[in-house]
């Protein structure tokens, strides 16, 4: 299946973005995650990439039904917090990640959070981390 690109306004520079769909098993349920992806100049360019954790509440085995997706000014967010946190998408090649362990402290974003478990098992436990945000109100 071919992933759609989409593509948003930053400043001087057109952006290539797109969102893919994955669901992560935590302690006690699955939950939605969305790995956006943002391409700032072409091909050869540094991609930013960002693993959002829903933190949307559901019935137990709901990740299959969680709708959450970010929309273009979440996708905005991301990149506005990238570039000011060392991103330099004319860098050629490889990635540039905003990654839970270094940025999940001072990233915000609604309904979201970054997360590592998409990129390795020793992130933190997705259902501990969406009762957390919960328990303080951040769920969006």
């Amino acid at each position: 299946m071919r992933t759609r690109l989409r593509h948003l306004r930053h400043g001087p520079r057109v952006y290539a973005w797109r969102a893919e769909i994955h669901h992560l098993r935590g302690s006690r349920d699955c939950h939605r995650c969305v790995r956006v992806r943002i391409w700032g100049a072409g091909k050869t360019g540094q991609a930013l990439q960002a693993d959002l954790l829903s933190l949307a509440l559901g019935p137990a085995g709901a990740c299959e039904t969680d709708g959450s997706s970010p929309r273009p000014a979440d996708v905005r967010a991301v990149l506005a917090y990238a570039l000011r946190h060392g991103w330099n998408p004319d860098r050629r090649g490889g990635t540039f990640a905003l990654t839970e362990m270094l940025h999940g402290e001072t990233f915000t974003l609604a309904g979201f959070v970054l997360t590592d478990r998409l990129r390795t098992p020793h992130g933190a436990d997705p259902s501990e981390r969406v009762a957390a945000a919960f328990d303080l109100g951040e769920q969006g």
